[in-house]
Order: C-alpha cells, then structure tokens, then sequence
C-alpha cells in the first residue's frame, strides 16, 4: 500500500476541489483509521450498530488538525465508499467539533464529479436541516458509552470557513 502522504496533496483548496482518503464506508460499525507511523489503515474498535457512521469518513493528505491527526472529511455520497480509495472531492462546509476539549473539525465534501446525485450539492444548506440534524446527532452522541459528553458540535462554517480550516491544517503539517 502506498502512503497517501507521501504520494497525494491536499488538492487546489482555493479552487475548492481536495483530494479525500476513504476510511471508514457510510453506515459501518468499524473504527478504521490510517496509521501515519506505518502507512497503513488499522481497525481501531468495532461500535455498537446505534452508532454506525451516517456518512463515508475520511481524511485529507499533508494535513494536521489540531488533535494531530490528519484533518477529517464526511464524504455525502448515496452509496457507501470503501476503504482505501481517494477522490477528488468539493468542499461544501465545515463542521466545527470537539472531542474532549480539542479541536476536531470536520470537512464536509461530495464527489467532484458526481452525476448521479451531486453535482447540485453546491453548499450546506443544498444538503437541508434534516441532514445536518443526523450528523450532529452522531457526534454529539456517538462516544455516549464510553465517555458521555466528551463530544460537542459547536457549529457549522461554509465553504469559505472550511478552506480557512484546510489552510490551517495544511501549515500545521509543513511545520510539523
């Protein structure tokens, strides 16, 4: 397997346009997350089906976010992505998260090239109230179990605020 940072950049952040790592597909139970140190995607935990992601999950190349981990994506697509694979994908928002007190933002994207379901999903507010409820809900609560309250949404920023978050990230990694 390749190292995706080592092989693949952020993409063209003022265009809009990233390129996304699957982690884990829409709708599993798997916590799987890319290994930096070994360049290679680990099954962290399996949770309980009340909290299966309720949308692909994944990363952007040659950033830090400011838990130290690679700066998260929710991939909107109708169908699950498998593990492993990269897009190039347009940014729509951010959702704006902590996890334990730490700054865990989330970037929201779809396929760039979506003809199927996408290509009018141009911003957060094409996806509707309904679909920002779910997400928050999933994060608000999915570490219920283990450390009830230890998550919080604080917010939800457009495609402008979530370019901001994907330079910051970006100079975190070049400075790391």
């Amino acid at each position: 397997m390749a190292d995706f940072n080592q092989i693949l950049t952020p993409g063209t952040i003022d265009d809009g346009i990233i390129n996304v790592v699957v982690e884990i597909p829409q709708g599993s139970t798997n916590k799987i997350e890319w290994n930096r140190e070994l360049a290679i995607f680990q099954l962290d935990r399996v949770e309980p089906a009340i909290f299966a992601k309720p949308t692909n999950y994944g990363f952007i190349p040659q950033t830090l976010d400011e838990d130290g981990d690679e700066l998260d994506v929710l991939i909107v697509t109708d169908e699950p992505l498998p593990t492993g694979i990269f897009l190039e994908a347009k940014i729509l928002g951010v959702m704006k998260f902590e996890d334990d007190a730490e700054v865990d933002d989330k970037i929201v994207v779809r396929p760039a090239d979506d003809r199927h379901a996408g290509d009018w999903l141009n911003s957060l507010d094409d996806l509707g109230e309904s679909w920002k409820q779910r997400v928050e809900h999933h994060f608000t609560h999915y570490k219920d179990l283990k450390k009830p309250g230890s998550t919080q949404v604080t917010g939800w920023g457009d495609a402008e605020e979530a370019k901001k978050v994907i330079h910051e990230s970006v100079e975190r990694w070049d400075k790391r």
